[in-house]
């Protein structure tokens, strides 16, 4: 039998249309139930801060838990390979750092390219690294510090949160600007290597502002520097570290991401929330507060924004020759 053209095409776009519905409205009343927010670090650093406070702030004003699940390792890449495999529909967020960027030049292997393969939903904050030491170290100062990384060379270890993290690649870049000669000690996030530094098992570490201020108002870490282009207003007193080495200038980043094929509805209503609660007053003092400015920035923004970064830190991890793999 001869079946019309017409009717063939009413009813595929019918079919095409009722395919749509279980999304669309999925979409319409997200979320229905409690949202896992992954992050990429174990508990206490910079990253795992942030996120408790978008937590916090998202469970209030959508009437559903956003809960945060650590899940550390091989640099990031565990944790944003988890929400890579996620289903896209909103219930599994990662929450990571720039080390998404650095990872695509740092890793030959990786099972998944992430300006491809996610979603970006919302940017939180940006700040710079702080150089920071044990009070029991020496050197109080960035030159005295160089001084005697070159009167002991192999001598001074220096954290990172990780291979191929912000702070590793940075501290590479530093040895050789400076001229020094320091061993890098990783750990599995900033937490972890927090507590050696306190402890005195490593020297020294670039490390966030917002996991690392406290410490140092309470004397319990030394601020020899900040890496921003600018002296902080929250600590004018510590000065940049390119005062003391040309080109020693970086910052860091904190952002929302979801599986790729998310909806649209979904990460246009995440990122209105999330701005709306960076535009708070109380939740933007506490973020300045630690040392960091809020990175509001709309989803299109944020994945031009990765690509750029993608590609400057490409050069940097070239420069500095780490690899992990």
């Amino acid at each position: 039998m001869k079946f019309p053209r017409r009717g063939f095409l009413q009813v595929a776009g019918a079919t095409v249309a009722g395919l749509a519905l279980p999304q669309l409205a999925s979409a319409l009343d997200y979320p229905s139930r409690p949202v896992r927010l992954i992050v990429a670090y174990p508990p206490g650093g910079s990253t795992d801060i942030l996120a408790r406070l978008v937590a916090q702030g998202l469970s209030e004003s959508l009437g559903q838990q956003f809960v945060i699940e650590n899940r550390a390792g091989a640099g990031t890449n565990i944790g944003t390979e988890a929400v890579v495999r996620a289903p896209p529909d909103g219930y599994t967020l990662l929450v990571v750092d720039n080390a998404a960027a650095i990872n695509a030049t740092l890793y030959s292997k990786l099972n998944f390219r992430f300006i491809r393969d996610i979603t970006p939903v919302a940017g939180i904050a940006v700040q710079p690294f702080i150089m920071v030491a044990n009070p029991a170290f020496s050197a109080k100062t960035v030159p005295e510090f160089i001084a005697y990384a070159k009167a002991h060379p192999g001598k001074v270890n220096f954290a990172s949160s990780g291979i191929g993290n912000a702070n590793h690649v940075f501290g590479e870049m530093f040895k050789m600007l400076a001229g020094i000669d320091m061993v890098h000690v990783p750990y599995r996030g900033t937490g972890p290597a927090l507590t050696d530094l306190l402890g005195g098992q490593v020297q020294i570490m670039f490390g966030s502002l917002l996991a690392t201020i406290e410490y140092v108002r309470a004397g319990q870490l030394r601020a020899l520097a900040v890496t921003g282009a600018t002296r902080l207003g929250v600590l004018p007193d510590i000065p940049t570290l390119s005062e003391f080495v040309t080109g020693a200038e970086t910052s860091d980043w904190y952002g929302i991401f979801a599986p790729k094929n998310t909806p649209a509805e979904i990460v246009n209503q995440l990122n209105k929330e999330i701005g709306a609660m960076l535009a708070d007053p109380k939740i933007k003092a506490r973020i300045v507060d630690l040392g960091a400015a809020v990175f509001q920035i709309s989803p299109g923004e944020l994945r031009n924004f990765i690509a750029e970064d993608t590609d400057k830190w490409a050069q940097g991890v070239k420069f500095s020759g780490a690899r992990a793999d």
